[in-house]
């Protein structure tokens, strides 16, 4: 099992008064995929190097995870004078973990509840480490852990301190 801080990776905060409307309209055209069903995630252009994850995070909001600052530009520029949503970037504010392997699932478990542990195509709000985080999963064996980036060192700790109680 491995776990890691994503460097270099862009999020922003996708928030729209209805997801079949305008803005998630000017979404699915500018990434192929449409702003995502309640509790779920999608993969954007999967094996492409600029993929993208777009993760149900509430009925009114969608978190974006992409490699590049281009891919959030564009899409920002394209939102802009769309009236009923807004792009907001949290690349500074929300930290992004990848827990990879097998017994991933079992790491978050120990550190939350099950209920907080998605199914492949999902995303999953919960508790973990005693902090909110969104967990999403959109690869088999791989999780996503969006964090506020005032409680990441205290989550990564927390993980740290388990994964010593695997060995």
């Amino acid at each position: 099992m491995r776990v890691e801080v994503l460097p270099g990776v862009q999020v922003a905060s996708l928030r729209y008064f209805d997801r079949a409307g305008n803005f998630g309209g000017v979404v699915e055209q500018a990434l192929g995929e449409p702003l995502p069903e309640p509790q779920r995630a999608a993969l954007t252009a999967p094996g492409d190097a600029a993929a993208s994850v777009l993760a149900w995070r509430s009925p009114t909001e969608t978190l974006l995870l992409c490699s590049g600052a281009a891919v959030l530009a564009e899409l920002g520029q394209r939102l802009a004078g769309a009236a009923d949503g807004c792009m907001v970037d949290q690349t500074g504010g929300i930290r992004v973990l990848r827990v990879l392997g097998q017994r991933g699932g079992e790491l978050l478990q120990r550190l939350g509840a099950m209920t907080a542990i998605p199914g492949l195509g999902e995303a999953r709000g919960g508790r973990l480490a005693e902090v909110h985080v969104l967990t999403v999963c959109v690869q088999r064996a791989e999780y996503l852990l969006f964090v506020e980036r005032v409680y990441a060192a205290h989550l990564v700790e927390w993980i740290r301190l388990t994964l010593a109680d695997f060995a």
